[in-house]
């Protein structure tokens, strides 16, 4: 089994990274209609639902904790402007999901805007929210987001789970590019991000646990280190995962004294702006994957004693 220690250091050093570019958070209220305002929460939502993961598990050292509870403050209070931000986007687009997914892990972790809550009970009361085209992976995504919120899905969650790519278990060899990642996202929405390992359909556990490793070793040889890290996390909310250990040494390897994480391969050229869109994603990743697997890492090691 992998070093505990070398899966947790993974984890530190990104959140190192993250805090200390914290600022590559922020919005672009001014954006060309174009582009789209609502584009830039993602990754503030991708950095609180991962904070949220690394409290619930209750794994990291104080000074991982301290920093994501500051980056939480941050993010909320300077990025987001007390979440006044989100309503912003709400009006923007009112149909849109993104701000009602952006705040839900805020939500969870304490904090509050009353508007944003008004306006996901108001949507989730039309049926243009519920007819609002989205591919399978997402739209269950969306349902367990309702879920958690304290609605009733719509659609319930069972009636999508067979509807993925994932759940009709068809030919491994044409897991790549878009539908790697709705194989991952399926995992973390059906697991709620891990905290259920039982979510997983049996058949959906089973093709997992066989593909998996190839996956892994597939990813990790052409050194993708975005997918491979949300591989590694899928194989962390496995009933039996396996931790691999070439896997998290190569991971490891490549992430870089900072704590940056490249997406693929080395780490890009450009300005400090254009690295951080492309490098936010794969630290955000190997923050999630390290806590998920120093987790059951040290569950293992208490089931073994």
């Amino acid at each position: 089994m992998t070093d505990t220690r070398l899966i947790h250091n993974v984890g530190a050093g990104a959140l190192e990274w993250l805090w200390a570019h914290r600022d590559g958070f922020q919005l672009e209220p001014d954006v060309d209609p174009e582009v789209g305002f609502l584009e830039r929460f993602k990754p503030i939502g991708e950095l609180a639902m991962i904070c949220k993961v690394l409290f619930r598990e209750g794994v990291a050292g104080s000074r991982q904790a301290q920093l994501a509870r500051q980056l939480l403050d941050h993010a909320w209070r300077e990025t987001l402007d007390g979440g006044r931000m989100l309503v912003r986007g709400q009006l923007t687009e009112p149909l849109s999901p993104i701000p009602f997914e952006v705040y839900l892990p805020f939500k969870e972790l304490g904090y509050s805007q009353p508007d944003i809550e008004r306006a996901a009970v108001l949507n989730h009361r039309l049926d243009s929210w519920v007819a609002f085209e989205a591919t399978p992976t997402r739209r269950l995504g969306l349902s367990a987001f309702q879920r958690r919120f304290g609605l009733t899905p719509r659609p319930p969650e069972a009636e999508l789970r067979d509807t993925t790519w994932l759940a009709r278990t068809p030919e491994p060899w044409t897991v790549e590019g878009h539908i790697a990642y709705d194989v991952t996202h399926n995992v973390f929405h059906l697991t709620d991000w891990g905290e259920r390992p039982d979510g997983l359909p049996p058949g959906t556990a089973d093709y997992l646990a066989t593909w998996l490793p190839v996956w892994i070793d597939d990813w990790l040889d052409l050194e993708r280190w975005d997918l491979l890290g949300e591989l590694l996390v899928v194989d962390a909310c496995l009933p039996r995962p396996t931790l691999d250990e070439r896997a998290w040494e190569g991971f490891a390897a490549a992430q870089q004294p900072d704590g940056a994480m490249p997406a693929l391969r080395t780490m890009p050229e450009g300005t400090p702006d254009e690295v951080f869109d492309i490098v936010y994603h794969p630290t955000l990743v190997a923050a999630y994957a390290s806590v998920l697997a120093t987790s059951r890492s040290l569950s293992l090691l208490a089931q073994a004693s």
